[in-house]
């Protein structure tokens, strides 16, 4: 198989502290679970899902908090352990497996809490029903079910753990073979071997210090950036119009991230360029020339969020890129595989351990990159309990859910289990490219089908579980690749880290439905004037409505543009891997290209001028730059991460920026 060395090509500054210690051999995989290691993570899972919820039902969004899991995984553990040394009891020692291992299991937990009383849960309830009104066509006040825990806890208990077996047997595909980023899994394992690292190597004495200098930077400007940003969206630094006010309203400008800088240090320069272009192919050309539409097309005046106009072209037009570059992938890895299965039983020889040493281009492996390849293929989940326990599961929850929602029919759920491998891998895939997980749109896709299939009679409440479903085996599969990935460079057992994503998701069943329910019991949750507006469960339901009237309801030639970048997907991927080399290296990649059609171009400019950062410092220094430009982005990626703590507990506090810095044109 040909590997996508062009999409990871900057991984390699990460090597010299990944391998920091590495001469000592990992510790076998039962040891890398801990009990205390569980008792921190259900600490973190705890307080993750309060964050998270608040930030959900207050502001629609919340953070990705996987640097903070690890940090504060760390922090716990060290002071359990001093704590108990003080009073003269011995602890094991704390290794960086054992912290990778803590990460994974918190990642896991409070990842659920968007399933466990998410948009597409409110959307349901009567409260939602009635802020929309009886008067609504499609509205229908047999579409209504109100949250309980019971049937909360049971629905998460019946979907959740399909993610984790959908896509674990492409665990090497994605980490080893195509060599895939997944910045924020990768950032995280900078840190948490920063923390274990030996002081004797002087190249790692630098490279520690080197992220501590980045870390603190990155933290202190987001402190900075808060006093500004005040109460509105459109304030602070993250809405500076640095391209001209034209420009910032096609999402062209420059928002000071530290995460999309540093995710643009580590991504290669194909991917970020790509990016950059499909922000200018959509937001350049594509969707100012929609919107001359506006009353021709779809009708005019609609909101952002109504799938009757521009958005939804910008959602299905996006789906369609990532899922004919998706798909193209997943046959060819299948081909591979099969190829490479049935060569070697001609042979009757076993396959070997590691089966990339080279690539197809000559390109050879480290030592520190053969240790990480043989440690993460050593312990390694067997297929036939991936596709065994996706089968069992699925059956178990064809059953089960049709009894929580009578709407969604057996054949529908068993039709949703058959398409959630393709969809995961391909979220997996575009996570691994530039850190965007997409889950709510293949989640809000599978809520358009389902209402639409259902119809009329419990369209609505089928469409929204569907969603529920088709949102959590998504995101789950992404957050456990992201997670391996963090295991390979920590020299963690796929094994452990696995097992903990199965203790942990078990914890994310119990702790996120419970941590919904007190928001739920204490506050008026979906109140417009209150401060739990719940946002998205309006739109949620809209979206539902829409999709029972049908395909129809979406605006004019929407479809047909739609199958068009579905092809031009394959066509591009297909030119990837006819064309020599050198001519290869210079087109670009479909599923970078198309996240900004429904994001906005701003990250892509951040992630642009991370590598324009990374071309002019190995121009003039490559050597630096392989050493120290994987570490720079992690610190600038942990220090935004850790931020996400303290301003998540000043926004639970109610504590409001000072400042709104604001821009608009001047008067002449």
């Amino acid at each position: 198989m040909r590997s996508e060395a062009d999409a990871a090509e900057a991984t390699g500054p990460l090597l010299a502290a990944a391998g920091d210690g590495a001469a000592a051999p990992p510790p076998p995989w039962r040891e890398q679970v801990t009990a205390r290691g569980l008792v921190v993570s259900a600490v973190l899972g705890v307080l993750f899902c309060l964050i998270t919820h608040k930030l959900s039902l207050t502001v629609g969004i919340a953070p990705s908090l996987n640097v903070a899991a690890g940090l504060l995984g760390y922090f716990l553990v060290r002071t359990w352990t001093a704590a108990l040394g003080k009073v003269g009891v011995a602890s094991k020692p704390f290794t960086k497996q054992e912290n990778t291992v803590i990460q994974t299991c918190v990642v896991a937990c409070y990842g659920l809490s968007f399933s466990g009383g998410g948009s597409y849960m409110l959307a349901m309830d009567q409260k939602t029903y009635k802020l929309i009104g009886d008067d609504c066509p499609g509205n229908s006040s047999m579409d209504v079910k109100n949250p309980s825990l019971d049937w909360i806890i049971g629905f998460m208990f019946v979907v959740s753990f399909l993610g984790l077996f959908s896509i674990v047997a492409l665990r090497k595909v994605m980490v080893i073979d195509y060599k895939l980023t997944y910045p924020s899994g990768t950032a995280t394992a900078m840190l948490i071997n920063s923390f274990h690292s030996t002081t004797g190597a002087e190249l790692a004495q630098k490279q520690v210090a080197c992220l501590g200098k980045y870390l603190s930077i990155s933290f202190l400007w987001n402190c900075f950036k808060w006093f500004f940003s005040g109460v509105a969206d459109s304030c602070g630094f993250d809405n500076f119009p640095s391209l001209g006010l034209s420009a910032f309203r096609n999402t062209f400008y420059f928002d000071f991230s530290a995460t999309y800088v540093g995710c643009g240090l580590i991504c290669s320069h194909t991917v970020n360029c790509s990016t950059l272009l499909g922000a200018i192919v959509s937001w350049g050309f594509l969707w100012p020339y929609v919107s001359t539409k506006a009353g021709d097309w779809y009708p005019a005046n609609l909101g952002n969020n109504d799938f009757k106009g521009l958005y939804g072209y910008k959602v299905f037009i996006c789906l369609s890129v990532i899922l004919g570059d998706g798909i193209y992938n997943l046959i060819k890895t299948m081909y591979a595989t099969i190829k490479q299965i049935l060569n070697e039983r001609s042979k009757q020889e076993k396959l070997p351990l590691v089966q990339l040493q080279t690539d197809d281009e000559g390109y050879k492996l480290s030592a520190d990159e053969k240790l990480q390849n043989e440690t993460f293929i050593k312990d390694g989940i067997p297929l036939w309990l991936a596709i065994s326990g996706y089968i069992a599961l699925a059956a178990l929850s064809t059953i089960a859910i049709p009894v929580i929602f009578p709407q969604l029919k057996w054949y529908l759920v068993l039709s949703a289990y058959l398409v959630a491998p393709i969809l995961a891998f391909c979220n997996s895939y575009s996570t691994g490219l530039t850190d965007w997980n997409l889950a709510s749109i293949y989640g809000k896709l599978g809520l358009f089908i389902f209402s639409s299939w259902v119809g009329q009679n419990g369209g609505v409440i089928a469409g929204l579980a569907a969603c529920g479903v088709m949102t959590t085996i998504i995101s789950t599969g992404s957050d456990l690749m992201q997670d391996f990935k963090t295991g390979y460079l920590t020299l963690s057992s796929p094994r452990s880290m696995f097992v903990s994503q199965l203790i942990g998701t078990a914890l994310g069943c119990v702790i996120a439905p419970l941590t919904f329910w007190l928001y739920w019991t204490a506050f008026d949750i979906g109140d417009p004037d209150g401060v739990f507006k719940a946002p998205y469960a309006i739109i949620y339901r809209e979206m539902a409505i829409l999709g029972v009237e049908g395909f129809s309801t979406l605006p004019q030639h929407c479809l047909t543009i739609c199958c068009g970048f579905f092809i031009a997907a394959l066509v591009i991927n297909l030119l990837r891997d006819v064309c020599p080399n050198n001519v290869s290296k210079f087109i670009p990649l479909p599923m970078a290209m198309a996240i900004p059609f429904y994001i906005g171009a701003y990250f892509a400019v951040d992630m642009f001028v991370g590598t324009v950062i990374l071309f002019v410092w190995q121009r003039v220094n490559r050597k630096e730059s392989e050493e120290f430009a994987g570490v720079v982005a992690s610190g600038l990626i942990c220090g935004d991460g850790i931020w996400s703590i303290p301003s998540a507990v000043l926004s639970i506090l109610r504590i409001d920026p000072p400042i709104c810095m604001y821009f608009k044109p001047s008067i002449s």
